[in-house]
């Protein structure tokens, strides 16, 4: 009787200790936005934590890529949910292929006129290497999605209301796509 009194507390403690172990992993909550200052495509200073009540998705973009038709797709996903809490913030980035050679003018220039973006551009940065910006620098290392380098342009990640990195794309996925559309409203609803 003894030994199975002691099996049982054995095995509460065991139970209980593997509990802790699960509850003890923390679950990333790092702001991706908080403190990053960036400028628009104008060269006004922007503070991101701005976005920080909104569902964000983050892109890298270039005029002279296979995927650079997705804009239109990008500024439909931004018509169809900006008034309800959700913008894009586009990056333009040279690191791929030298696909976006232009100044912020004639990529803002392209960008109205071939596409009539009308959701935030800003400046261009690196989003590899040595001169990353410290925003894709976050992005690239949250815990909540896959880690690693962006692979082109165009890679996509959502952010929730939290600035928080919820989900990543690649390029090939296209803005108006079950799987991001679905994620924004869910993220839209929190």
């Amino acid at each position: 009787m003894k030994i199975s009194i002691l099996l049982t507390i054995l095995f509460c403690v065991l139970s209980c200790a593997k509990a802790e172990i699960k509850s003890e992993k923390p679950m990333n909550t790092v702001n991706a936005l908080a403190s990053i200052n960036v400028k628009d495509i104008d060269g006004n200073p922007v503070d991101l934590s701005t976005y920080n009540e909104s569902v964000v998705l983050v892109v890298n973009v270039a005029s002279f890529c296979g995927y650079t038709s997705q804009y239109t797709d990008l500024e439909k996903l931004y018509q169809q949910y900006k008034s309800k809490g959700f913008t894009i913030l586009a990056f333009p980035c040279n690191d791929f292929g030298k696909q976006e050679p232009g100044s912020n003018e004639e990529i803002k220039e392209f960008c109205s006129t071939k596409f009539s973006t009308s959701f935030p551009m800003f400046d261009k940065v690196a989003v590899l290497g040595q001169n990353q910006a410290p925003l894709y620098n976050r992005l690239t290392n949250s815990e909540n999605v896959s880690k690693g380098d962006v692979k082109w342009n165009f890679e996509k990640f959502i952010l929730g209301k939290n600035g928080v990195v919820v989900a990543r794309f690649p390029s090939g996925t296209k803005p108006l796509s079950e799987e991001i559309t679905s994620i924004i409203e869910t993220e839209l609803a929190k």
